[in-house]
């Protein structure tokens, strides 16, 4: 049962530091994670009584 557990967080450290690594180096090989970037506008109009 120890080894099951010690298994299982050898691997949840390598998918944390797969991913880590994957949002780092991802833009070198393609993988764009920004947001799109668009300017809305929208008119408001405010009754002030």
């Amino acid at each position: 049962m120890g080894k099951l557990f010690k298994f299982l967080i050898y691997i949840l450290c390598l998918a944390i530091i797969g991913v880590i690594g994957f949002a780092y180096l991802g833009p070198w090989f393609g993988a764009d994670f920004s947001a799109p970037q668009t300017e809305i506008r929208e008119p408001v109009v405010l009754h002030a009584d």
